[in-house]
């Protein structure tokens, strides 16, 4: 083949115009990168992707949030600190780019670090909408909760009675709510104990009235200030466990409910080797409280709720149905519980319920759920039990908005290497495997350079 001038310029013409193509592609695929962003996360339980919560709360924050964060840039212990920071709160900052993050170098800083109360290299202090505070752990559950404290824009008390063997909320007993007290506070509740024994009234600044499982009779005049704040549009959430409700029968007769004996027996709970008076719960009433949620729950030892058929003064929605396939014992529960039907009631059985009606126009809200032994320390953990207590407390307050899946929990951790083991990953892969490529590489050169 004879080589031109003209076939050469051809030639050089189509080369100049591949390379300039290449090249525009490249740019193309540049800018749409910069736009646009694509990640694939394959941890266990996508712990470096929000959860469904977590975007849920930073959809509720409509300004800026900025994240101040008092650390140096290399730590012994965690190494370098302030990328480890940068890296966690970028998963925030993909959903709200307005999230802002000023580091301080406490050691150059020490005046700044001590008026902003900072103790510990590393601790962060979050602000939004005037409000700040502080935070020391590098873990979704820790940063979402303390983001929905700060959209929380009121302060929500929420009372518990007290002075009767109730469950208390900062109780360490198998019987009392202390992990749903800690869950309460960390989602920014301030959560205390009322005797009516003591106090005038209920406090005209409470949020919601918390009765769990009395153990002795209320004094009447107890009872009248509990009727009272009723009577005034005050929201409660009454735990009721098998036991009689010690004096609390005017409250049952204010909110016309029906309590019937007997204890929920599931055969589905039996099945999975459990008691078979635990009803487990797969579905959920169409309601607010509820939204969304499709997390497994857990309710022992529980009784039905039910309003009477005539009442016209609440509205009844059922939260909870448990026991598809399975009905109320009023028999006794030794040996086999069998079914039945002359003395039983077939399931489903509602479990929880809300009840809600309007109050010289405003709304009042009311759980109640057939059991105290859903939320408390023994079974709190179990399935999503306090998810969907909080769930209750943030429709019970008013905040609908903040009722979303909990952030899920990291399973899976960092990997973590020695010394000795970094330096073997080390040699392996920055100079083993290079000589063995070159090794490999020679060799066949060689060998076909023989032949």
């Amino acid at each position: 083949m004879i080589v031109s001038r003209r076939t050469r310029f051809t030639t050089l013409l189509q080369n100049g115009l591949f390379a300039a193509l290449l090249v525009a592609a490249v740019g193309m695929i540049a800018q749409l990168a910069q736009q646009h962003s694509w990640q694939w996360d394959i941890t266990q339980n996508a712990r470096n992707t929000l959860s469904e919560g977590s975007l849920q709360t930073l959809k509720l924050l409509k300004g800026p949030v900025v994240i101040t964060a008092y650390a140096t840039e290399q730590d012994p212990s965690l190494g370098n600190l302030r990328q480890k920071i940068a890296d966690f709160v970028e998963t925030y900052r993909r959903a709200k780019p307005d999230i802002r993050v000023v580091f301080i170098d406490p050691r150059e800083q020490p005046k700044a670090t001590a008026a902003a109360n900072v103790r510990v290299n590393g601790e962060m202090v979050i602000e939004y909408d005037g409000r700040s505070e502080h935070l020391t752990s590098l873990d979704e559950q820790s940063l979402t909760n303390l983001l929905a404290r700060l959209a929380r824009r009121t302060e929500r008390l929420v009372m518990f009675l007290d002075g009767h063997g109730e469950r208390k909320p900062n109780g360490i007993a198998n019987h009392d709510l202390g992990e749903f007290g800690k869950r309460l506070v960390a989602k920014g509740f301030r959560v205390d104990l009322l005797n009516l024994a003591a106090a005038q009234d209920v406090p005209a600044n409470t949020s919601m009235l918390v009765i769990a499982n009395p153990q002795v009779d209320l004094l009447p005049v107890e009872v009248d200030k509990v009727k009272r704040y009723v009577d005034k549009g005050g929201n409660v959430l009454w735990l009721i466990d098998q036991e009689p409700l010690h004096g609390l029968q005017p409250l049952a007769d204010a909110l016309r409910l029906q309590l019937s004996p007997g204890v929920v027996v599931d055969p589905a709970a039996n099945a999975l080797k459990a008691s078979a008076t635990l009803s487990l719960a797969f579905a959920y009433g169409s309601h607010p409280a509820t939204r969304n949620f499709a997390i497994n729950t857990a309710f022992p030892s529980a009784r039905k709720i039910a309003v009477a058929e005539d009442d016209k003064t609440w509205t009844f929605t059922p939260l909870v149905e448990v026991a598809q396939n399975g009905w109320v014992e009023n028999g006794e529960l030794d040996g086999d519980v069998v079914y039945d039907k002359n003395r039983d009631v077939k399931g489903p059985v509602t479990v929880a319920a809300a009840l809600e009606r309007e109050v010289e126009g405003k709304p009042q809200r009311v759980v109640v759920v057939g059991t105290g032994h859903f939320l408390a320390n023994t079974y709190a953990g179990l399935l999503g039990n306090l998810d969907l207590g909080i769930n209750f407390i943030n429709w019970l307050a008013g905040d609908e908005d903040l009722i979303t899946l909990q952030p899920k929990s990291i399973v899976d951790g960092s990997l973590s290497f020695s010394r000795s083991a970094l330096l073997f990953i080390a040699l392996a892969f920055l100079l083993a495997l290079p000589v063995a490529f070159l090794f490999t590489g020679g060799m066949t050169w060689w060998r076909r350079r023989r032949g």
